[in-house]
């Protein structure tokens, strides 16, 4: 009965079940329990709606923000406006599902006028020049390639290629999935085994779907800090991952717990933010944000600097301006003495005519001890009146007024 109603087989990307390996640096991962006996060591496999969502979002960032120059030694030259072309893919990544220790060969070829320089990187963080661990390879025919000779845990995750020219960007990625062990083909011993940790919903057909689990990481998160005392501070990060990754933030090791200075919040966006207000010396430090969930976690740190808080008080006369009279020719020195916090600015009028610094004679001196002076130099009989010295900060303005006498020469 059976050889006379044959069961067509569905095509290995459409078959429903799936699972997961355990722990913080094993994302999830579907594979087909009944394509063969053993899983090869070395797969390329279709990445998911939310896989590729990510990835995009990172290339989305990249082709917009400053990167390291890069070390493939293409210098672009010149060339005729008409005749530059961005550059183009002709073969874009591919995604890989790889045991632990096996090498793996990310490949792509492009194409553009002048010859485009390429960038890799590793959930969005740039694979710098000097590395053993990757080997970057280009070809004259525009074949790119990251080669990793031996893949561990930590080679889990989005690879991306970025090339550009003068007439534009362009990126693709690829999804590398790292296996610590053999995956066997069975399904029931993966469902009772201790390694496999999912939960099984059911779809339109009624064949069961187990969901996917993804490690938590960070799509945007801030470097070191300096901030002013007494101000509102903001950390703003945003994350991704399944399920919605839980955060916490620690200072200095210690959770930070939410009260009337310390508030976490999530915008609409995913943004998330602990914001401080006001801000005090004694939240300088190391600040450390946890982002957990049932796939694993992940985590970033900075140094928050606090500028001390300025202290402000109004200008305050510690010696004031005395009345003087003197021979017309001699120098005449008004002299007081002014603090404040900020210093103050320091202003002279004669008769209520503000004099200017650059006016002729006349010259105005002040030092860090609040020493204030006005000079002037000779001395004339139109000199003579009323003098009013003021001194004015953020916190108060401050002024007093002295009489100049000239007399005639004596003969």
């Amino acid at each position: 009965e059976d050889s006379a109603h044959p069961v067509q087989q569905k095509p290995a990307y459409e078959r429903k079940t799936s699972g997961r390996l355990l722990g913080p640096n094993n994302p999830a991962t579907a594979f087909n329990y009944d394509e063969v006996q053993e899983c090869s060591p070395f797969q390329e496999y279709k990445v998911s709606n939310f896989e590729q969502r990510l990835m995009s979002e990172i290339e989305f960032r990249l082709e917009r923000t400053p990167v390291e120059e890069s070390d493939d030694e293409i210098q672009h030259d010149e060339i005729p406006t008409g005749k530059c072309i961005a550059p183009i893919f002709d073969k874009k990544l591919k995604n890989f599902r790889v045991m632990e220790g096996v090498p793996v060969t990310f490949t792509c070829k492009v194409v553009g006028i002048p010859i485009p320089k390429v960038y890799w990187f590793k959930d969005g963080k740039q694979i710098l020049k000097k590395t053993d661990h990757y080997k970057k390879i280009r070809e004259g025919d525009g074949t790119c390639a990251l080669h990793i000779e031996a893949t561990n845990n930590d080679d889990d995750g989005n690879y991306t290629v970025m090339a550009a020219n003068p007439q534009g960007r362009i990126s693709c990625s690829g999804h590398l999935i790292v296996q610590t062990g053999p995956v066997r083909s069975r399904l029931a011993p993966m469902i009772h085994s201790q390694r496999v940790r999912s939960r099984v919903q059911e779809v339109e057909d009624g064949e069961p779907i187990q969901e996917r689990f993804f490690r938590p990481h960070f799509l945007q998160a801030p470097g070191d800090m300096l901030a002013h005392e007494g101000r509102l501070c903001r950390l703003d990060c945003k994350v991704s991952g399944l399920p919605n990754p839980e955060l916490m933030w620690l200072l200095n090791g210690k959770p930070i717990l939410p009260d009337i200075y310390h508030r976490m919040l999530v915008r609409e966006n995913g943004i998330h933010s602990l914001l401080i207000d006001p801000l005090k010396q004694s939240d300088a430090g190391t600040y450390t944000c946890i982002a957990t969930n049932k796939a694993g976690q992940n985590s970033f740190s900075l140094e928050l600097s606090v500028v001390e808080k300025e202290v402000k008080k109004a200008p305050m006369f510690l010696e004031k301006l005395q009345n003087i009279g003197i021979a017309e020719g001699a120098p005449v020195r008004l002299e007081c003495r002014i603090v404040g916090m900020p210093p103050p600015n320091i202003y002279w009028k004669k008769d209520n005519d503000t004099i200017s610094p650059s006016k002729e004679r006349f010259s105005m001196h002040q030092d860090s001890t609040g020493y204030v002076c006005l000079l002037i130099q000779p001395s004339r009989k139109e000199d003579a009146g009323w003098y009013t010295v003021s001194a004015k900060n953020q916190a108060g303005i401050i002024s007093c007024t002295a009489r100049l006498d000239i007399y005639g020469c004596l003969v």
